[in-house]
Protein backbone atom coordinates (compact mmCIF):
# COMPACT_ATOMS: atom_id res chain seq x y z
CA UNK A 1 0.00 0.00 0.00
CA UNK A 2 1.62 3.40 -0.93
CA UNK A 3 0.01 6.57 -0.19
CA UNK A 4 3.51 8.96 -1.42
CA UNK A 5 2.47 12.07 -2.69
CA UNK A 6 -0.18 12.47 -0.39
CA UNK A 7 -1.67 14.25 2.55
CA UNK A 8 -3.13 12.77 5.39
CA UNK A 9 -4.78 14.64 8.66
CA UNK A 10 -5.56 12.89 11.58
CA UNK A 11 -7.68 14.76 14.19
CA UNK A 12 -7.01 13.24 17.48
CA UNK A 13 -3.25 12.56 16.09
CA UNK A 14 -1.38 12.99 20.05
CA UNK A 15 -1.50 10.23 21.26
CA UNK A 16 -3.38 6.10 21.69
CA UNK A 17 -5.37 5.65 17.99
CA UNK A 18 -4.61 9.14 16.56
CA UNK A 19 -0.89 8.44 17.00
CA UNK A 20 -1.16 4.51 15.73
CA UNK A 21 -3.26 6.01 12.63
CA UNK A 22 -0.30 8.55 12.31
CA UNK A 23 2.18 6.20 12.12
CA UNK A 24 0.79 3.43 9.75
CA UNK A 25 -0.11 6.64 6.97
CA UNK A 26 3.24 7.66 7.41
CA UNK A 27 4.90 4.39 7.22
CA UNK A 28 3.12 3.89 3.55
CA UNK A 29 4.42 7.17 2.59
CA UNK A 30 1.96 10.01 3.14
CA UNK A 31 2.48 13.57 4.52
CA UNK A 32 0.87 13.41 8.27
CA UNK A 33 -1.02 16.48 9.69
CA UNK A 34 -1.50 15.57 13.44
CA UNK A 35 -4.09 17.93 14.84
CA UNK A 36 -4.98 17.61 18.52
CA UNK A 37 -6.60 20.08 21.81
CA UNK A 38 -4.79 23.24 22.29
CA UNK A 39 -2.27 22.89 24.98
CA UNK A 40 -1.64 19.56 24.31
CA UNK A 41 1.50 17.95 26.23
CA UNK A 42 1.61 15.13 23.97
CA UNK A 43 1.25 16.68 20.09
CA UNK A 44 5.21 17.66 19.40
CA UNK A 45 6.23 14.15 20.45
CA UNK A 46 3.96 12.72 18.40
CA UNK A 47 5.17 15.22 15.55
CA UNK A 48 8.40 13.86 16.33
CA UNK A 49 7.66 9.84 16.34
CA UNK A 50 5.93 10.58 12.59
CA UNK A 51 9.01 12.43 11.25
CA UNK A 52 11.48 9.61 12.42
CA UNK A 53 9.73 6.85 10.08
CA UNK A 54 10.80 10.12 7.42
CA UNK A 55 7.89 11.97 6.34
CA UNK A 56 6.93 15.16 6.64
CA UNK A 57 4.81 15.92 9.28
CA UNK A 58 3.60 18.85 11.42
CA UNK A 59 1.42 19.48 14.54
CA UNK A 60 -1.50 22.16 14.77
CA UNK A 61 -3.29 22.83 18.04
CA UNK A 62 -6.79 22.71 17.26
CA UNK A 63 -10.51 22.30 18.85
CA UNK A 64 -11.40 19.55 16.54
CA UNK A 65 -15.11 19.75 18.30
CA UNK A 66 -15.86 23.02 16.78
CA UNK A 67 -15.97 24.57 13.00
CA UNK A 68 -13.69 26.96 13.62
CA UNK A 69 -11.32 24.54 15.33
CA UNK A 70 -11.81 22.20 11.73
CA UNK A 71 -11.23 25.06 9.79
CA UNK A 72 -7.64 25.64 11.36
CA UNK A 73 -6.55 22.59 10.77
CA UNK A 74 -7.48 21.84 7.16
CA UNK A 75 -6.01 25.69 6.88
CA UNK A 76 -2.86 24.70 8.52
CA UNK A 77 -2.40 21.18 5.78
CA UNK A 78 -3.22 23.69 2.75
CA UNK A 79 -0.49 26.06 3.99
CA UNK A 80 2.35 23.57 4.91
CA UNK A 81 1.27 20.91 1.64
CA UNK A 82 -1.13 22.88 -0.26
CA UNK A 83 -3.73 20.08 0.05
CA UNK A 84 -5.03 17.55 1.34
CA UNK A 85 -6.20 14.17 -0.26
CA UNK A 86 -7.06 11.88 3.26
CA UNK A 87 -8.95 12.09 6.58
CA UNK A 88 -8.69 10.04 9.78
CA UNK A 89 -10.82 11.62 12.19
CA UNK A 90 -10.55 10.02 15.67
CA UNK A 91 -11.31 12.40 18.77
CA UNK A 92 -14.00 11.51 21.15
CA UNK A 93 -14.29 10.91 24.87
CA UNK A 94 -16.55 9.12 27.09
CA UNK A 95 -18.14 9.30 30.08
CA UNK A 96 -19.73 6.55 32.06
CA UNK A 97 -22.38 6.62 34.37
CA UNK A 98 -25.58 4.98 34.50
CA UNK A 99 -28.53 6.31 32.29
CA UNK A 100 -30.81 7.16 35.09
CA UNK A 101 -27.92 9.31 36.38
CA UNK A 102 -26.64 11.17 33.51
CA UNK A 103 -26.08 14.53 33.33
CA UNK A 104 -27.43 16.32 30.26
CA UNK A 105 -24.84 18.12 29.88
CA UNK A 106 -22.07 15.55 29.65
CA UNK A 107 -24.50 13.51 27.04
CA UNK A 108 -24.48 16.95 24.70
CA UNK A 109 -20.86 17.63 25.15
CA UNK A 110 -19.98 13.41 24.11
CA UNK A 111 -22.43 14.17 21.32
CA UNK A 112 -20.44 17.22 20.14
CA UNK A 113 -17.32 16.14 20.32
CA UNK A 114 -17.74 12.75 18.79
CA UNK A 115 -20.84 13.40 16.04
CA UNK A 116 -20.44 17.47 15.30
CA UNK A 117 -17.02 17.57 15.02
CA UNK A 118 -17.03 14.71 12.47
CA UNK A 119 -19.45 16.74 10.64
CA UNK A 120 -17.52 19.56 10.24
CA UNK A 121 -14.32 17.88 9.68
CA UNK A 122 -15.39 16.04 6.98
CA UNK A 123 -17.65 18.66 5.63
CA UNK A 124 -14.43 21.12 4.81
CA UNK A 125 -12.02 18.18 3.69
CA UNK A 126 -14.43 17.17 0.83
CA UNK A 127 -15.57 20.42 0.37
CA UNK A 128 -11.95 21.04 -0.54
CA UNK A 129 -11.58 17.75 -2.60
CA UNK A 130 -14.53 18.44 -4.68
CA UNK A 131 -13.42 21.82 -5.19
CA UNK A 132 -9.82 20.99 -6.84
CA UNK A 133 -11.65 17.75 -8.72
CA UNK A 134 -9.73 15.20 -6.41
CA UNK A 135 -10.52 12.12 -5.20
CA UNK A 136 -10.20 11.43 -1.56
CA UNK A 137 -10.60 9.31 1.25
CA UNK A 138 -12.57 9.85 4.90
CA UNK A 139 -12.50 7.24 7.42
CA UNK A 140 -13.83 7.67 10.93
CA UNK A 141 -13.08 6.06 13.97
CA UNK A 142 -16.55 4.65 15.34
CA UNK A 143 -16.64 1.79 18.05
CA UNK A 144 -18.22 -1.79 18.40
CA UNK A 145 -20.36 0.06 21.08
CA UNK A 146 -22.10 1.77 18.00
CA UNK A 147 -23.88 -1.88 17.61
CA UNK A 148 -23.39 -3.39 20.86
CA UNK A 149 -25.26 -1.74 23.73
CA UNK A 150 -22.61 -2.18 26.66
CA UNK A 151 -23.98 -0.38 30.13
CA UNK A 152 -23.19 3.18 31.20
CA UNK A 153 -22.42 3.84 27.93
CA UNK A 154 -25.11 5.95 26.48
CA UNK A 155 -23.93 8.29 24.64
CA UNK A 156 -21.12 7.07 23.52
CA UNK A 157 -22.75 4.69 22.06
CA UNK A 158 -25.76 6.88 20.40
CA UNK A 159 -22.88 9.01 19.00
CA UNK A 160 -20.82 6.28 17.14
CA UNK A 161 -24.16 5.05 15.98
CA UNK A 162 -24.85 8.31 14.19
CA UNK A 163 -21.35 8.68 13.13
CA UNK A 164 -21.91 5.03 11.52
CA UNK A 165 -25.10 6.62 9.55
CA UNK A 166 -23.92 9.96 8.81
CA UNK A 167 -21.04 8.18 6.90
CA UNK A 168 -23.36 6.12 4.70
CA UNK A 169 -25.15 9.05 3.76
CA UNK A 170 -22.08 10.54 2.88
CA UNK A 171 -20.87 8.42 1.39
CA UNK A 172 -23.68 8.05 -1.13
CA UNK A 173 -24.14 11.62 -1.73
CA UNK A 174 -20.26 11.70 -2.36
CA UNK A 175 -20.37 8.45 -4.93
CA UNK A 176 -19.91 10.94 -7.71
CA UNK A 177 -16.79 12.70 -7.15
CA UNK A 178 -15.42 9.42 -5.87
CA UNK A 179 -14.89 10.26 -2.90
CA UNK A 180 -14.65 6.89 -0.70
CA UNK A 181 -16.33 7.09 2.86
CA UNK A 182 -15.58 4.50 5.58
CA UNK A 183 -16.04 3.58 9.41
CA UNK A 184 -13.83 1.53 11.47
CA UNK A 185 -14.94 -0.05 14.82
CA UNK A 186 -12.47 -0.51 17.14
CA UNK A 187 -12.63 -2.92 19.83
CA UNK A 188 -11.07 -2.78 23.03
CA UNK A 189 -7.95 -0.80 22.34
CA UNK A 190 -5.12 -0.32 24.85
CA UNK A 191 -5.26 3.25 24.98
CA UNK A 192 -4.31 6.12 27.28
CA UNK A 193 -7.88 6.71 27.51
CA UNK A 194 -8.59 3.08 28.36
CA UNK A 195 -6.19 3.20 31.59
CA UNK A 196 -7.84 6.05 33.12
CA UNK A 197 -10.47 3.99 33.46
CA UNK A 198 -9.24 0.48 33.94
CA UNK A 199 -6.17 -0.39 36.07
CA UNK A 200 -3.10 -2.68 34.55
CA UNK A 201 -4.92 -5.67 36.19
CA UNK A 202 -8.14 -5.19 35.24
CA UNK A 203 -7.07 -4.74 32.00
CA UNK A 204 -4.83 -7.54 32.15
CA UNK A 205 -7.53 -10.27 32.96
CA UNK A 206 -10.21 -8.76 30.39
CA UNK A 207 -7.65 -8.97 27.53
CA UNK A 208 -7.74 -12.83 28.39
CA UNK A 209 -11.06 -13.07 27.99
CA UNK A 210 -11.33 -11.86 24.60
CA UNK A 211 -11.33 -14.32 21.66
CA UNK A 212 -7.59 -12.85 20.39
CA UNK A 213 -6.28 -13.21 24.02
CA UNK A 214 -4.91 -9.89 24.36
CA UNK A 215 -6.36 -5.82 23.83
CA UNK A 216 -5.94 -4.45 20.64
CA UNK A 217 -2.86 -1.62 19.88
CA UNK A 218 -3.77 1.67 18.30
CA UNK A 219 -1.19 0.15 15.55
CA UNK A 220 -4.43 -2.63 14.84
CA UNK A 221 -6.56 0.86 13.97
CA UNK A 222 -3.88 2.12 11.93
CA UNK A 223 -3.10 -0.52 9.66
CA UNK A 224 -6.47 -0.43 8.98
CA UNK A 225 -7.02 3.05 8.38
CA UNK A 226 -3.69 3.16 6.58
CA UNK A 227 -5.84 0.36 3.90
CA UNK A 228 -8.79 2.11 3.66
CA UNK A 229 -6.70 5.66 2.77
CA UNK A 230 -4.96 3.66 0.05
CA UNK A 231 -5.42 3.22 -3.93
CA UNK A 232 -5.94 -1.09 -3.14
CA UNK A 233 -9.23 0.47 -1.20
CA UNK A 234 -10.86 2.41 -3.92
CA UNK A 235 -13.55 -0.20 -4.49
CA UNK A 236 -14.98 -0.10 -0.72
CA UNK A 237 -17.13 3.02 0.21
CA UNK A 238 -20.25 3.65 3.08
CA UNK A 239 -18.83 0.73 4.37
CA UNK A 240 -18.19 -0.34 8.63
CA UNK A 241 -15.33 -2.33 9.26
CA UNK A 242 -14.60 -3.84 13.03
CA UNK A 243 -11.29 -3.93 13.97
CA UNK A 244 -11.98 -5.90 17.29
CA UNK A 245 -9.98 -9.33 17.72
CA UNK A 246 -13.97 -10.73 17.85
CA UNK A 247 -14.64 -8.73 20.54
CA UNK A 248 -18.69 -7.94 19.06
CA UNK A 249 -18.66 -12.16 18.61
CA UNK A 250 -16.90 -13.22 22.29
CA UNK A 251 -20.24 -14.58 23.65
CA UNK A 252 -20.98 -16.77 20.49
CA UNK A 253 -18.47 -19.27 21.29
CA UNK A 254 -19.79 -22.91 21.97
CA UNK A 255 -19.73 -23.79 25.93
CA UNK A 256 -17.28 -26.64 26.45
CA UNK A 257 -18.41 -29.88 26.71
CA UNK A 258 -17.25 -30.84 30.10
CA UNK A 259 -19.02 -27.64 31.60
CA UNK A 260 -22.14 -27.99 29.52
Amino acid sequence: MSLEGKVAIVTGGARGIGLGCGEQLARAGASVVLSDRPGSEELAGAVETVKKIGVPCIGVESDAFTREGSEATLQAALDEFGTADCLVHVPAFNRRESFLDYKGEDFEAILDSALLGAFHMSQLVCRHLVEKKKTGKIVFISSVLARIPNARCVAYSAAKSAINSMMQTMAVELFEHHINVNSIEPGWIDTPGERHHYNDETMAEEAKKLPWGRLGIPEDIGHAAAYLCSPEADYITGTILPVDGGYRLKHCRDIPEEIA
